[in-house]
C-alpha cells in the first residue's frame, strides 16, 4: 500500500477497533494508539518528502492513480506537494492533540472519538486528492461530521449552532459543486477527454469567460470554509457551541481546508478569473480582517473572542492569496499553519479554564495567574503568538504577507495593505486587555483561589501544539523553502 493511501486507511481501520472499545478507557486508547501511528507517519512522510524532492522535480510527489468511475473519467489520483504535507503535519498533531483533551469524555466516548476520527480521514483525504472529484468527496467527508459533534456533545445552543454551520457549509459546498463541474466540462478546450485531474487541467486554457463564471463559484465556495466576510456567521456560533476538542479541530484544522482549496483549485485552475476578480475579493477579505479583530474587541466569552480572532487571521490567509504573488502565498501558508497550531491551543486551554472556573466570562475572572500559572503561562505565550511576535509562527507569517502586499506599487494594493497591518494593532488590543483582565490583579472570586491543577494529558496536549509554534517561529526557513518550492508551478500559471 503506498504512502500516501495509508493516511486515510490508518483512520478507518482506527474507527473499526473504536466499535469494538466497551467503555471511556478502551475508545481513548485505541483513539491516541491510533492517532499516534498517523502522527508518525506524518513525521516519516516530511522526511521522505526531502529525499524523494532530492531526484523528483515533478510538482506532485507519490503520486497515484486508479480508476474508479470510467464513464466521467474519475480517477483515485492522489499525490503531495511540500504544502500538502506540511498541512497533513499540522492535521496529525491536532488531532491527537485533541484526543488528549477529550481524555475524560464521558458521555458516549466511543461515539465521540469514531465521529472525531472520521472528520480527521476526510482532512487527510482532502490534502492528498489530486481530482477534483474525490476531494470533493472527502471535503464532504470532512465537514458533515461536524453536525453531530456539535449537535449532540455540544453546549448552549447547540442544535441552533449544529444546524447554522451545516446549512451554510452545505449551501457553500452546492456553490463548489458547480464551480468544480464548471472546470470540468471547460477541461477539454484543447482537446482530450473531459477530465477532473487538476494537474491535466493546469495545462489547458480555459476560456477566460468560463473562468469569470467559475471563479467566483469557486472561490466562494471554498472561502466560505474559511470564514470569509460576509459568510462567516457560522464560525462564531459553531466554536461557541462546540465541545473543545471538536472547536480545536474546527478552527484548526476544517477551515484549513478552505484557504487550501482556493490555493489549490480556484487560484491554479482559473488564473486569468483570479485576476480579474481579485480587486472585488479583496475588499472583502480586508474588511473580513479588521471586522473580526474590533469583534474580537467587543466579546466577553473567550470562546468568542478566539472565533473573531479566527476570523480575522483566516481573513488574512484570503488577502494573502490575492496577492498573487510568490511572497504572499508562502505567507498564506504559513498564516494556515500558525493560526492551526495557535487557535487550537487556544480553545484546549479556554476548555481547561472553563473545565475549573465553570465560566467563560473573562470579566468574571481574575488573578488566574496565581492560581494556575500553568496554563496562564501558556495562554500568554499563545496570545503573544497571535499579535506576531518575534520568534514565534505569527511573526514569520505575517511577515511574508505583508512583504507580499507591498510589492504592488498601485494605491489601491498599497491603502487595503496598510488597512491590514492595522489589524496586528487591533489583535494587540483585545489580547492584551484579556491577559490582564483574566490573568493578572486579584481574585475575583473566591471560590477560583484552590482550583485543580493541570492534568498530564492535558500537559501532553499542550506541548503538541506549543512546540510548533515556537519551532516554526525560530527556525522556519526549513517549511518556507518547502512551501517556496511548491509555490513555483502555481506562479508560472498567473504569467
Amino acid at each position: 500500500m503506498d504512502i500516501l493511501t495509508l493516511f486515510v486507511v490508518v483512520p478507518v481501520l482506527t474507527v473499526i477497533a473504536l466499535f469494538f472499545a466497551k467503555d471511556l478507557k478502551q475508545s481513548r486508547l485505541i483513539s491516541v494508539v491510533g492517532m499516534t501511528v498517523q502522527l508518525g507517519m506524518a513525521i516519516n512522510l516530511v522526511f521522505a518528502y526531502f529525499k524523494e524532492r532530492a531526484s523528483n522535480t515533478d510538482i506532485m510527489v507519490f503520486t497515484r492513480d486508479l480508476e474508479w468511475f470510467k464513464t466521467f473519467n474519475i480517477h483515485y489520483n492522489i499525490g503531495v506537494d511540500g504544502i500538502s504535507v506540511a498541512l497533513i503535519l499540522l492535521t496529525s498533531i491536532v488531532v491527537l492533540a485533541g484526543v488528549f483533551i477529550s481524555w475524560k469524555m464521558e458521555d458516549l466516548p466511543k461515539e465521540f472519538f469514531i465521529s472525531l476520527i472520521v472528520l480527521a480521514s476526510g482532512v487527510f483525504g482532502f490534502f492528498i486528492s489530486i481530482d477534483l472529484f474525490t476531494m470533493f468527496v472527502f471535503y464532504e467527508i470532512a465537514v458533515i461530521p461536524m453536525y453531530l459533534l456539535i449537535g449532540i456533545w455540544g453546549s448552549g445552543p447547540r442544535e441552533y449552532s449544529a444546524m447554522k454551520l451545516t446549512l451554510m457549509l452545505m449551501g457553500a459546498s452546492a456553490i463548489l459543486l458547480v464551480g468544480i463541474l464548471g472546470i470540468y466540462f471547460n477541461s477539454n478546450a484543447d482537446g482530450g477527454p473531459l477530465t477532473f485531474n487538476i494537474l491535466q487541467i493546469g495545462q489547458v486554457n480555459i476560456p477566460e469567460a468560463a473562468q469569470n463564471l467559475f471563479f467566483p463559484l469557486t472561490f466562494i465556495g471554498f472561502a466560505t470554509l474559511g470564514a470569509m466576510f460576509p459568510f462567516h456567521t457560522w464560525s462564531p456560533d459553531g466554536h461557541a457551541s462546540a465541545p473543545t476538542a471538536v472547536s480545536m479541530l474546527h478552527a484548526g484544522v476544517l477551515m484549513k481546508l478552505g484557504g487550501y482549496g482556493v490555493f489549490r483549485v480556484a487560484m491554479f485552475l482559473l488564473p486569468v478569473g483570479a485576476q480579474n476578480w481579485s480587486t472585488f475579493f479583496i475588499i472583502l477579505s480586508v474588511i473580513g480582517v479588521v471586522y473580526g479583530a474590533l469583534a474580537a474587541i467587543k466579546q466577553t466569552d473567550l470562546k468568542y473572542i478566539n472565533a473573531y480572532s479566527s476570523v480575522s487571521h483566516l481573513g488574512m490567509v484570503l488577502f494573502a492569496l490575492l496577492m498573487l504573488n510568490k511572497t504572499a502565498w508562502n505567507g498564506a501558508i504559513l498564516q494556515s499553519l500558525s493560526h492551526g497550531f495557535m487557535t487550537a491551543l487556544f480553545f484546549a486551554l479556554i476548555g481547561m479554564i472553563y473545565g475549573r472556573t465553570h465560566t467563560r466570562d473573562a470579566y468574571k475572572m481574575g488573578g488566574l495567574l496565581k492560581t494556575m500559572p500553568f496554563i496562564s503561562i501558556i495562554y500568554v505565550i499563545a496570545g503573544l503568538a497571535s499579535l506576531g511576535l518575534p520568534g514565534m509562527s505569527g511573526f514569520v507569517a505575517e511577515m511574508n504577507i505583508f512583504a507580499g502586499a507591498f510589492q504592488h506599487p498601485d494605491t489601491f494594493h498599497r491603502v487595503v495593505s496598510i488597512l491590514t497591518v492595522s489589524a496586528i494593532v487591533i489583535t494587540a488590543v483585545y489580547i492584551l486587555r484579556i491577559v490582564g483582565v483574566m490573568l493578572m490583579g486579584p481574585i475575583k472570586d473566591p471560590h477560583f483561589e484552590h482550583l485543580p491543577k493541570e492534568t498530564w494529558y492535558e500537559r501532553v496536549g499542550i506541548y503538541l501544539l506549543m512546540i510548533p509554534i515556537l519551532g516554526i517561529g525560530i527556525a522556519p526557513l526549513w517549511l518556507s523553502n518547502m512551501i517556496m518550492d511548491s509555490i513555483q508551478p502555481f506562479i508560472e500559471r498567473l504569467q
